[in-house]
């Protein structure tokens, strides 16, 4: 049920953290996978790790803030591997962590171009693909900040909302083409964009306070559910969201968030 044999993915941001757990985590269900980002030289030290896992495994470089790379990387990816029967989402990041009354133009066009824009370019360029061959599952990487409120994050929890809710509309527009479209939204996981955050000890343990399973997530919490949605097993699995969060968005720890945020507990 969760066999991904035949299947050929393609994840971007692979290089490090969510997204190489994701693509090894594919590779491992069967599944070769073209892995995006935009240096070379830790792809390929994952595309040796699918190799290792006796998957096929493509190296392209892409930089997903531009449209037309998106669109050529995934012709690559094709051409490499085969048809495309599963889309990962996952790069994105944010480059202002502060008030937004402090936010420049520039830093809310950029946020939002990474985050949300990249997604929709990507989708755009594999939607013809996979509704033309009659199915396939394309699962985005958001975040529980897309669910709330996110002080000191603003553009950056607008993305992400945004993401959850294009990922519902293209569910509603592509179900009747076989095609699955997921999302997942982590909560706190140690990834270099959360290092300034799980560096610091005391803020680290306020943090994890708020999470009721008492731990940092960890990259690999999130291949399993990419596992599941690109799988049989989640076949008639369409537009949902599956947060892995550590029970975290089904715990009242607003006010206290936001307390530690705008004391200015969060480094910035």
């Amino acid at each position: 049920m969760f066999n991904l044999d035949g299947k050929t993915a393609i994840v971007t941001g692979a290089s490090r953290g969510i997204g190489r757990a994701i693509a090894l985590g594919l590779a491992e269900a069967g599944a070769d996978v073209a892995v995006l980002a935009r240096g070379t030289d830790a792809l390929t030290e994952v595309a040796k790790e699918i190799q290792a896992l006796g998957r096929r495994a493509a190296v392209l470089t892409c930089d997903i803030d531009r449209p037309e790379e998106i669109e050529q990387a995934v012709t690559a990816a094709r051409d490499e591997l085969g048809d495309i029967a599963i889309v990962v989402n996952n790069a994105g990041g944010f480059a202002h962590v502060g008030p937004f009354l402090d936010m420049t133009p520039e830093d809310w066009t950029q946020i939002l171009r990474t985050n949300l824009d990249s997604v929709a370019h990507m989708c755009r360029a594999v939607g013809g693909h996979l509704t033309g061959r009659g199915g396939g599952s394309v699962i985005n990487v958001a975040s529980v900040g897309g669910y709330n409120g996110v002080p000191m994050l603003s553009p950056y929890a607008v993305a992400k909302a945004g993401v959850i809710s294009l990922t519902r509309t293209l569910a509603v527009e592509w179900a009747a083409h076989g095609v699955r479209v997921n999302v997942i939204a982590p909560g706190w996981t140690r990834t270099q964009l959360t290092r300034s955050f799980a560096g610091n000890p005391g803020l680290a343990d306020e943090l994890i306070r708020s999470v009721p399973a008492g731990r940092w997530g960890e990259p690999a919490d999130l291949a399993g559910a990419a596992v599941y949605l690109a799988s049989d097993a989640a076949r008639m699995v369409t537009g949902a969201c599956l947060t892995v969060d550590g029970g975290v968005t089904a715990y009242d720890t607003g006010p206290a968030m936001i307390d530690m945020l705008n004391v200015g507990r969060i480094p910035v």
